[in-house]
Protein backbone atom coordinates (compact mmCIF):
# COMPACT_ATOMS: atom_id res chain seq x y z
CA UNK A 1 0.00 0.00 0.00
CA UNK A 2 1.48 3.22 -1.08
CA UNK A 3 1.95 6.07 1.60
CA UNK A 4 -0.19 9.14 1.68
CA UNK A 5 3.08 11.57 0.58
CA UNK A 6 3.28 9.68 -2.47
CA UNK A 7 -0.23 9.83 -3.24
CA UNK A 8 0.06 13.80 -2.83
CA UNK A 9 3.46 13.50 -5.34
CA UNK A 10 1.60 11.54 -8.18
CA UNK A 11 -1.15 14.28 -8.16
CA UNK A 12 1.47 16.92 -8.01
CA UNK A 13 2.64 16.24 -11.17
CA UNK A 14 -0.16 17.13 -12.95
CA UNK A 15 0.28 20.64 -11.46
CA UNK A 16 3.53 21.15 -12.24
CA UNK A 17 3.92 24.45 -14.63
CA UNK A 18 5.89 22.89 -17.22
CA UNK A 19 4.99 19.75 -18.68
CA UNK A 20 7.87 17.06 -17.98
CA UNK A 21 10.01 15.72 -21.07
CA UNK A 22 9.14 12.55 -22.57
CA UNK A 23 12.18 10.97 -20.64
CA UNK A 24 10.97 12.87 -17.34
CA UNK A 25 7.62 10.87 -18.21
CA UNK A 26 8.38 7.88 -18.59
CA UNK A 27 10.75 7.96 -15.59
CA UNK A 28 7.73 8.31 -13.10
CA UNK A 29 5.92 5.95 -15.07
CA UNK A 30 7.58 3.35 -14.19
CA UNK A 31 8.36 4.26 -11.27
CA UNK A 32 5.08 4.62 -10.36
CA UNK A 33 4.28 1.31 -11.93
CA UNK A 34 7.01 -0.62 -9.83
CA UNK A 35 5.66 1.34 -6.67
CA UNK A 36 1.76 0.19 -7.14
CA UNK A 37 2.13 -2.82 -9.22
CA UNK A 38 5.47 -4.41 -8.66
CA UNK A 39 7.63 -6.38 -11.39
CA UNK A 40 6.69 -6.01 -14.48
CA UNK A 41 4.36 -9.18 -15.95
CA UNK A 42 2.97 -8.19 -18.98
CA UNK A 43 3.81 -9.14 -22.40
CA UNK A 44 6.21 -6.38 -24.46
CA UNK A 45 3.81 -4.34 -26.63
CA UNK A 46 4.37 -4.89 -30.11
CA UNK A 47 6.61 -2.92 -32.65
CA UNK A 48 3.99 -0.80 -33.98
CA UNK A 49 2.70 0.37 -30.42
CA UNK A 50 6.05 2.62 -29.87
CA UNK A 51 4.13 4.60 -26.72
CA UNK A 52 2.63 1.47 -24.86
CA UNK A 53 6.44 -0.30 -26.12
CA UNK A 54 8.56 2.85 -23.85
CA UNK A 55 6.24 2.68 -21.34
CA UNK A 56 7.01 -1.00 -20.84
CA UNK A 57 10.42 -0.48 -21.50
CA UNK A 58 10.86 1.89 -18.91
CA UNK A 59 8.59 -0.58 -16.06
CA UNK A 60 10.75 -3.42 -16.98
CA UNK A 61 14.14 -1.99 -16.31
CA UNK A 62 13.27 -1.56 -12.97
CA UNK A 63 12.76 -5.56 -12.47
CA UNK A 64 13.23 -6.60 -8.97
CA UNK A 65 13.53 -3.33 -7.25
CA UNK A 66 11.11 -3.14 -4.34
CA UNK A 67 7.95 -1.32 -4.32
CA UNK A 68 8.77 0.47 -1.42
CA UNK A 69 12.36 1.71 -3.04
CA UNK A 70 10.07 2.53 -6.04
CA UNK A 71 7.98 4.38 -4.07
CA UNK A 72 10.80 6.67 -2.21
CA UNK A 73 12.55 7.21 -5.80
CA UNK A 74 9.27 8.37 -7.07
CA UNK A 75 8.69 11.05 -3.90
CA UNK A 76 12.72 11.74 -4.89
CA UNK A 77 12.55 11.91 -8.35
CA UNK A 78 8.97 14.62 -7.76
CA UNK A 79 10.72 16.29 -5.49
CA UNK A 80 13.16 17.57 -8.52
CA UNK A 81 10.58 17.89 -11.22
CA UNK A 82 9.26 20.38 -8.36
CA UNK A 83 12.16 22.29 -7.73
CA UNK A 84 13.18 21.98 -11.86
CA UNK A 85 9.78 23.01 -13.19
CA UNK A 86 8.50 25.26 -9.90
Amino acid sequence: MVSQLFQEKAEAVNNLSTTPSNDELLELYGLYKQATVGDNNKERPGMFNLKDKYKWDAWEKLKGMTQEEAEQKYIEYVDQLQAKYA
